[in-house]
């Protein structure tokens, strides 16, 4: 794996840890859930080959740092800080972006508020529960997880958060462990340090966003929603295909499930870079 350069951006509220590769257009990588630039570290020198590739730890996570601690989580802050890196890496050209689970919301977000800047935007499975039928039942899911949070701590409020997101009518009896990348395995205790404030300030903060379907319409030139060919009817995947069916455009599929990024890094880069062409 090639060293990236490391740099930190200051925005509102917070110091930026951003990490860049390679050479060419600049291709933006928003991490989703508590993964933080690490979760790219299986792409990202792949795609470093024809892109300037940058990713960051989003704010509050991992070694981008708030200033307020307890300050409330908002799609259209993590977005902003997004145009942040755009605006220092991309000297005004347009920029590719990716976004995975709740880093694809915040592309979403950006598309809408800052269209001129962005060439396409590839975004895979963002929980938009807001688009489905179904919300009130979602919304329901996010108050339990987190009363749940607050009154018995992490693991049962993940249990619930888990059990939420599976599929409808999903057999009870255990699945087949999934092995992870040595490299993915070795930033699991920094990904376990950040689920406490993943489930009290971005779960509630991202899964009441509502996108903005009639602007995104206007933009589906541009946006590519994807989702994993293994996590058919679990909730990411279904908000992201009755997005993809509002917007009518076609959902593309990518190896492995909600995590795929982590699980089928090659296959998935490879998709990744075709889908940017």
């Amino acid at each position: 794996m090639t060293d990236p350069t490391i740099g930190s951006l200051r925005v509102n509220g917070a110091t930026l840890h951003y990490e860049v590769r390679g050479q060419g257009p600049l291709l933006l990588l928003i991490p989703g859930g508590t993964g933080g630039a690490a979760s790219y570290d299986g792409v990202a020198d792949d795609l470093a080959a024809e892109y300037t590739v940058a990713t960051y730890d989003p704010r509050g996570m991992s070694r981008s740092i708030l200033d307020d601690p307890e300050a409330e989580q908002r799609v259209a802050e993590h977005a902003d800080d997004a145009f942040r890196m755009l605006e220092l890496l991309s000297h005004g050209e347009p920029a590719r972006v990716f976004g995975a689970s709740s880093g694809a919301i915040a592309a979403l977000h950006l598309l809408a508020t800052h269209p001129r800047r962005l060439e396409r935007v590839v975004v895979h499975e963002p929980p938009v529960v807001e688009v489905l039928p179904d919300v009130a039942e979602h919304r329901a899911l996010i108050a339990r997880v987190q009363a749940t949070f607050h009154a018995q701590g992490l693991v049962p409020a993940m249990a619930v958060f888990a059990a939420g997101l599976k599929k409808e009518d999903d057999p009870t009896e255990p699945k087949a462990e999934i092995k992870l990348p040595p490299q993915a395995a070795a930033r699991a205790e920094r990904t376990m340090a950040d689920l406490p404030y993943f489930v009290e300030r971005i779960v509630p903060g991202f899964m009441s966003y509502a996108p903005d379907i009639p602007r995104l319409q206007t933009l589906s030139d541009r946006l590519v929603l994807a989702c994993g060919q293994d996590s058919r009817g679990e909730l990411p995947h279904r908000a992201a295909a009755f997005l993809a069916q509002r917007l009518g455009t076609e959902l593309q599929y990518f190896p492995g499930g909600h995590i795929g990024l982590t699980t089928h890094p090659a296959r998935f880069g490879e998709l990744l870079r075709k889908a940017f062409l």
